[in-house]
């Protein structure tokens, strides 16, 4: 037996202000040869957990590329293509394999290519001929189309948002694959579009929930994997939305009822899954007048893990401006500010523009008298899952009261490791200020006196009425009101 694994993926906003280039995937996930290191990251370990397994029993595997970047804007044509290339060449190679396994993101869009993980997968299915089983783990962020339903052979998809499971869920689909290579089972695919876009927390109910409901049906009636796709809903895309998959062990008939259940479950709580954010007044005087640990904020509409550029300064600036103290930022991206604070060196004190560099979703730039009070370099952080997030070169400054990380490597913080790396203790803060949407809640909920989620101005618009949506499938929820008005499945590809 000859496994064949990749990893290529990001998530992509196709309104991003920065365009993700060939450095996005080096400063983030870039890894030949299987070589991992000790701690994976997220989306390489999924291939580290599978070459175990497949030695385990004698196999071989042949691990070809493995690249990640963070989110951010339409990735360059000729970056994709060359990432896609190799691991295409590393496949011809490798030919003839018995099975393909795939740790993608999902939602990856790069110039001429509105599903790129469709385009890898049906490349792959040309080298490799009918037979030959692929299968892919998938983040829930991801855009699920036709096409390339029907060229898997399995997929499954983290559960969880936060995304804690990548691990579990690619225990979940070597479970499934191995009972492939031995002839056991025979796995087929039913998905179900729910006609939705839209971000939906894990963490709290309804949607807690629905996931353990999820998880329950697994293991019985055939019923491999049940798995939701919640969607990118930045990335305006045909394949964009909501779908509910489950891998039956040959019963597509069962999968297709079960899956077109927990659709319409999903749309009856559409309501109550939907987080509700305030505006950064609101988030900042909620903060305040709680007590018992540090309130903590989350400048969810400049996630780096979304996108966002990372750089925006409009809750800094609101909070200079009434003149709180005893808070902490973290992070703001700017390689130029950091660079600066790093040539000066610890204990400097000195006038600094910070932030706002990106354009008008950035706001301006703040200009500050600052100290230096710490500084670390090509600096790696705790992220989820036990992995590391790059944060490059780091500088802990002060200034009227605000502790501020600013880094060079754009990065979304999850762990209160984000600030103790520059020695910022967390729990001496009043109010944290966070670069994230809902990854943060796995390292922060557990210290947080409150949880606010604000909606500042910025790249990752909540309202998905005002957000730009100009080649998704219609009719969609929230974007028109009944899409279930026609019986016809949508157009989606």
């Amino acid at each position: 037996m000859k496994l064949f694994t990749a990893c290529l993926g990001t998530e992509t906003h196709t309104q991003a202000p920065l365009p993700t280039d060939l450095a996005a995937f080096e400063s983030s996930h870039l890894v030949r040869g299987g070589k991992h290191g000790d701690v994976p990251h997220m989306f390489g370990a999924p291939l580290v957990i599978w070459r175990e397994h497949a030695k385990a029993k004698g196999w071989d595997v042949v691990e070809s590329l493995s690249a990640f970047a963070t989110p951010s804007g339409i990735t360059i044509r000729k970056v994709y293509e060359d990432l896609r290339d190799e691991i295409l060449d590393d496949l011809k190679a490798a030919m003839p394999v018995d099975a393909v396994m795939l740790s993608l993101h999902g939602a990856m869009v790069a110039e001429g290519y509105d599903d790129c993980e469709e385009d890898l997968v049906l490349s792959i299915r040309a080298i490799v001929g009918k037979d030959v089983p692929i299968a892919a783990e998938f983040d829930l962020h991801c855009h699920i189309g036709r096409r390339f339903v029907d060229e898997l052979t399995a997929l499954v998809i983290y559960k969880e948002y936060p995304h804690t499971d990548s691990r579990e869920r690619a225990e979940d689909l070597w479970q499934i694959m191995e009972g492939v290579f031995e002839g056991r089972t025979k796995p087929v695919i039913s998905s179900f579009d729910c006609r939705m876009i839209g971000c939906y927390h894990t963490t709290r109910e309804p949607m807690r929930s629905f996931v353990d409901g999820m998880t329950a049906l697994e293991g019985k009636d055939g019923v491999l994997a049940v798995s939701l796709g919640h969607g990118f809903p930045w990335g305006d895309v045909p394949n964009e939305g909501t779908r509910v998959v489950v891998v039956t062990d040959n019963n597509k008939a069962h999968g297709d009822a079960l899956a077109e259940k927990l659709g319409r479950q999903l749309w009856d709580i559409r309501d109550e899954i939907t987080p509700n954010f305030v505006d950064i007044d609101t988030a900042i005087t909620d903060a305040l007048a709680t007590e018992g640990g540090p309130a903590v904020i989350a400048d969810m509409a400049d996630n780096p893990g979304g996108g966002g550029p990372g750089d925006s300064t409009f809750i800094v600036r609101r909070m200079l401006e009434r003149g709180i103290g005893m808070a902490a930022v973290g992070g703001i991206w700017d390689p130029v500010a950091t660079g600066i604070c790093v040539g000066a060196g610890i204990g400097a004190k000195f006038p600094l523009r910070v932030g706002g560099k990106t354009g008008p979703v950035s706001g301006t730039p703040l200009d500050l008298n600052v100290e230096v009070k710490n500084i670390i370099q090509d600096a790696y952080v705790d992220s989820l899952g036990g992995s590391k997030r790059y944060l490059g070169d780091a500088a802990w400054i002060h200034a009227e009261g605000i502790d501020i990380v600013i880094h060079s490597a754009r990065t979304q913080n999850t762990m209160p490791h984000f600030f103790e790396a520059l020695g910022i203790d967390p729990m001496a803060q009043r109010i944290l200020i966070v670069k994230s949407m809902q990854h943060f809640h796995a390292g922060y909920a557990p210290i947080a006196s409150k949880i606010i989620y604000c909606a500042a101005p910025g790249t990752l618009l909540w309202d998905m009425t005002e957000v730009a949506h100009e080649n998704i499938a219609r009719p969609v929820w929230p974007v028109d009101a009944d899409p279930w008005t026609i019986n016809e499945p949508r157009p989606w590809a």
